[in-house]
């Protein structure tokens, strides 16, 4: 008689392929590394630098520069690819909008990237929320830049527009990957659900950038990225990040290939023939790596333009 194992079959070992010598994380002893740290802990705040193992998190903290996750540190789904943990989220801590804010001034950051877990069990999906955050870092720095990473509030009705309201710079929703993938990937979410709501956001607000991104390597193949660029065109996204997926442990979705430098640049070079505004495209590539030089070119372009409209 055959024996299963259960833990086999719900979470599949899959081994991690050693990783080439173009993906180095970075290492650091420097003191702005450590006072990001501080602000970071004094203020009880989480980020997804930490909570997702980002490869980039010496680099930006080096400079100061930190994503924060609002709504705490346990996400209703569970995504594949994803190694922020799952299960019954605890209550929304009413003061995080405030300590949010006290955070990007002590930081004194010019360009703040704010995400979140997804919250399937409130009525709102944390749109509120979101709209609260937004406000009170807009209160007390009115010269900082807001580009908020949204989930996807499926299932939540227009609840996405509370967030809009309080009109951020940057409205960012990852499509993480290609349709073809989303069953095994992404199951909680809708391929066509989050074009639908980064093409409303644009209808709503045709002055908010709109952004998303995409992960390589998971098993999809250039036509399928290709069309999901024709996709966010289609629907009016102004930015994207195209970065390599870096599996977080054996349970999660297996990697199925590296992809190099030139390939990478091939894939900026197609996603700028489409009309991107903005394109990122690297093996560390991740949504806010790079997000306040990237936002401030983009400024810049913006001014150059309509001053020259202006002149004639």
């Amino acid at each position: 008689m055959t024996i299963r194992h259960p833990e086999k079959v719900n979470k599949p070992i899959n081994p991690i392929k050693k990783k080439p010598n173009w993906i180095k994380s970075k290492l650091t002893n420097s003191k702005e590394f450590f006072f990001t740290k501080t602000i970071i802990n004094q203020n009880k705040l989480v980020t997804v630098c930490e909570e997702a193992n980002c490869p980039n998190i010496a680099e930006c903290w080096s400079k100061k520069h930190a994503t924060f996750m609002i709504m705490g540190d346990t996400c209703t789904r569970a995504c594949a690819f994803c190694d922020v943990k799952t299960g019954k989220p605890e209550r929304l801590d009413p003061f995080e909008p405030f300590k949010i804010s006290k955070a990007v001034k002590k930081l004194n950051l010019k360009h703040v990237v704010i995400t979140s877990v997804d919250r399937d069990d409130l009525k709102d999906g944390g749109s509120n929320h979101f709209h609260d955050v937004i406000v009170s870092i807009r209160k007390n720095n009115p010269n900082t830049s807001i580009e908020v990473l949204t989930p996807d509030f499926l299932r939540k009705g227009d609840a996405y527009k509370k967030v809009l309201e309080a009109e951020p710079d940057v409205f960012n929703h990852n499509i993480e990957t290609v349709p073809s993938l989303y069953r095994k990937v992404r199951p909680g979410a809708k391929y066509f659900e989050s074009l639908a709501l980064l093409k409303n956001a644009k209808k709503i607000n045709k002055n908010v950038f709109t952004k998303s991104g995409i992960m390589v390597g998971l098993g999809e193949n250039k036509d399928e990225i290709i069309q999901v660029m024709d996709d966010l065109r289609t629907a009016e996204v102004d930015f994207l990040t195209i970065g390599q997926y870096l599996q977080p442990s054996a349970k999660h979705h297996p990697l199925d290939r590296y992809y190099s430098p030139d390939e990478f640049y091939d894939l900026k070079r197609i996603a700028k023939s489409k009309g991107f505004l903005l394109i990122s495209s690297s093996p560390l590539t991740r949504s806010s790596y790079h997000a306040d030089e990237d936002f401030a070119e983009i400024q810049k372009k913006r001014i150059a333009q309509s001053n020259a409209q202006s002149i004639s």
